[in-house]
């Protein structure tokens, strides 16, 4: 059975930064292009950023770009959210899956709230 476990939100200043991890139980992890993707309070969830497999080719959210950095540690089975700047409209819930996303593989993810 295929798990995603999500870490790293907290609490942070406009500008400062944080970094989510997200470890993947199960052998697709390998195989998988992964995503990250966020849910702010009546807003839908969107895609913020991804990487392939090999973790060569990476894309964001034009909202992320230049802030955002996305990788991932195959023998670990981990994909990260390197998050810098941080600015209050990033705040919302952040959630990894696979991309496309898997509706059965959604986990609670990890709050993230930037305020001053």
């Amino acid at each position: 059975q295929v798990q995603l476990v999500e870490s790293g939100g907290g609490l942070v200043q406009p500008g400062g930064s944080l970094r989510l991890s997200c470890v993947v139980s199960g052998s697709i992890f390998k195989i998988a292009r992964m995503g990250w993707y966020r849910q702010a309070p009546g807003k839908q969830r969107d895609l913020v950023a991804s990487i392939t497999s090999g973790g060569y080719t990476k894309s964001y959210a034009n909202s992320v770009k230049g802030r955002f950095t996305i990788s991932r540690d195959n023998p670990k089975n981990t994909v990260y959210l390197q998050m810098n700047n941080l600015k209050p409209e990033d705040t919302a819930v952040y959630l990894c899956n696979t991309y496309p996303a898997n509706a059965t593989l959604w986990g609670q993810g990890t709050q993230v709230t930037v305020s001053s």
